[in-house]
């Protein structure tokens, strides 16, 4: 018997009890499409996240106060005041792996302009903000470096501070008072978005450093919260983050004790959320499988009942002459074209699903032709899996005990 005869007979069996095969097939529906759904939405988050940390910075290096040893939290990053403004301009004169460098010192302000206030942050950076974070304006301009030596009261507004305090207005030329102190907006930066951490990167204000600390801050510390770097290419990062470590150890005088200091890129920040994202995936993807072992069971089982039911069938087959391949193939592929076809059906219904919960939820979506193809195969594999073992007991039957059989 060809195989053409073999697929026309096992499909005209299916199509005998359409109600029976579709409840067979819908453990393989559910099952594929929540595996689709999972990973479309566990790849778009990925892909999101990824491209929020480059939003961060280019080749960025972060430079915290505060560290912690192997043997626990001594207080963690940014708990102590350590790094002063002299200790990145000598990070940028000696290494040769930086490129540009900013402090930057932050405080919480009240803003308001005529009848709208906006509590946000403060930056205090230098010129090299927009280059290190590689963040554009997209009205006015930046301050200079006449601005950061005079500490002149200049700002550049993030959108959301600028959509809060300015509606449709144009800000730039426009003077705002800063804990009742005025400041004139002389640019606005280009949209950001939310950083990696979560963090609406819009949702600040830039300035001098200088006036940041004399102005706002006012603190007896010449320190600052935090040290950017831009490097010259993150191939260089761990000689660059040596020559960093080496530079602050000298000018803090440190000597056999722990650093003073965290030291931070991208790359860590990147690796810690992909393997967070990858393993919710993963533990997502493993629960969503379970629904494709119970439709294969369910398969297996409904094709055991099958086998019940057409055992003088399936004599009378053998006693004409069938060969007991032709009925295991037979039965092989009524199993293969209810888990294919429940594959298909779940893929349609996965894609749709994830779709939807992108756009309710503005999640990322991301659907690869390889997961779709792996979700196909994987459903016809099932339904060989499942499927051989009443495919083999419909070919052991003997054709004289089975034509006996009422």
């Amino acid at each position: 018997m060809n195989g053409l005869m073999i697929i026309k007979i096992a499909l005209r069996a299916l199509a005998r009890n359409k109600g029976r095969s579709l409840l067979t097939a819908l453990g393989i529906i559910i099952g594929i499409a929540a595996v689709i759904a999972v990973v479309a939405v566990g790849q778009g988050a990925s892909t999101n996240m990824k491209a929020q940390i480059s939003s961060m910075g280019n080749n960025l290096l972060m430079i915290f106060p505060g560290s912690q040893n192997a043997g626990g939290f001594r207080g963690g990053s940014g708990t102590q005041q350590t790094l002063k403004v002299e200790d990145g301009e000598a990070i940028l004169q000696e290494c040769r792996f930086v490129t540009a460098m900013t402090p930057v010192i932050r405080t919480g302000v009240q803003c308001i302009f005529r009848e709208n206030d906006w509590a946000t942050q403060i930056q205090g950076v230098n010129t090299q903000y927009p280059k290190i974070r590689n963040w554009e304006i997209v009205s006015g301009d930046f301050f200079t470096e006449a601005d950061i030596k005079s500490a002149t009261r200049v700002c550049v507004l993030g959108k959301t501070v600028a959509a809060q305090l300015f509606q449709s207005e144009d800000p730039v030329g426009e003077t705002i008072r800063i804990r009742n102190m005025p400041f004139r907006v002389i640019g606005v930066m280009a949209a950001k978005g939310t950083s990696a951490f979560g963090q609406d990167q819009d949702d600040t204000i830039i300035a001098p450093w200088t006036t940041v600390r004399r102005v706002l801050d006012k603190s007896k510390f010449n320190n600052v919260n935090q040290l950017l770097c831009s490097l010259t290419s993150m191939d260089n990062l761990t000689l660059a983050r040596n020559d960093v470590s080496a530079i602050l150890r000298q000018r803090h005088r440190i000597d056999g004790e722990d650093d003073d200091f965290t030291i931070m890129d991208m790359t860590e920040v990147t690796q810690m959320i992909t393997q967070v994202s990858s393993l919710m995936t993963i533990l997502l993807t493993v629960i969503a499988s379970i629904s494709l072992l119970v439709g294969g069971i369910g398969i297996m089982n409904i094709m055991l009942v099958a086998v019940t039911e057409r055992t003088r069938e399936i004599g009378l087959r053998l006693a004409l002459g069938a060969r007991r391949r032709d009925i295991m193939r037979q039965f092989l592929v009524e199993s293969v074209v209810l888990s294919g076809v429940g594959g298909i059906i779940g893929i349609g219904l996965g894609v749709s699903a994830a779709y939807i919960l992108g756009a309710v939820n503005h999640w990322p979506v991301v659907i690869s032709p390889g997961s779709v193809l792996i979700a196909l195969t994987f459903s016809a594999g099932v339904g060989i899996f499942f499927g051989f073992y009443p495919a083999w007991r419909a070919a052991r039957l003997n054709p004289i005990e089975s034509l006996r059989r009422e």
